[in-house]
């Protein structure tokens, strides 16, 4: 036998996984809304999580993986993408690694191709202070450096120079972030004696 307050949670569980029950002064309780699909980004280079092979290293070809982009809201202008090693910290600032910064990703090209960006996206600044792709590149040791792949779903396009940075993307999208994903993946290189 349920309690009241065992009742009135049960009362507020979805019904189904696509629709959630909002409870609230100005909602009806009994109104179902449907839950948007969260953005989604994948790629076949590797698993999320995964070890990212030599080929997309700065090692080995330095190559941009393919990325294939899900459930992209109707309502995105643009997307942007970051890369980042979390692993370290330059100059001994909290500031990471900035490998790849994106920009103006038209929202209906579903991805990007491997080794180049699609027409209207813009490479902002890395690391290396070059606008391009910077493949993982972490230093020797038997420490895996994650690389996290941001991506954001934009109300608008931005209007920034080339050669702006992670700083200058991420206050031009302020206030203008829809939805993001993120995808993860690790790099070591091996310490050669």
């Amino acid at each position: 036998m349920q309690g009241p307050f065992q009742r009135a949670v049960a009362s507020l569980r979805p019904r189904n996984t696509s629709t959630c029950s909002v409870v609230g002064p100005f909602i009806d309780a009994e109104k179902e809304l449907p839950m948007p699909l969260p953005l989604v980004m994948k790629t076949n280079a590797f698993e999320d999580g995964g070890v990212v092979p030599p080929r997309y290293s700065c090692f080995g070809d330095n190559v941009q993986p393919e990325f294939v982009f899900q459930n992209v809201p109707e309502n995105a202008a643009s997307l942007a993408l970051l890369c980042h090693d979390v692993d370290v910290a330059l100059d001994g600032s909290p500031e990471d690694g900035v490998h790849w910064t994106v920009w103006n990703i038209p929202p209906d090209e579903g991805g990007l191709p491997e080794g180049r960006l699609p027409p209207g996206a813009v490479a902002g600044r890395n690391v290396d202070n070059r606008n391009a792709y910077l493949g993982p590149g972490a230093p020797p040791g038997p420490r895996y450096h994650h690389y996290v792949f941001e991506l954001f779903a934009l109300d608008r396009e931005l209007e920034l120079p080339r050669s702006a940075g992670r700083a200058e993307l991420l206050s031009a999208m302020n206030g203008h972030v829809i939805d993001k994903a993120a995808y993860v993946g690790r790099f070591r290189r091996e310490r050669v004696n």
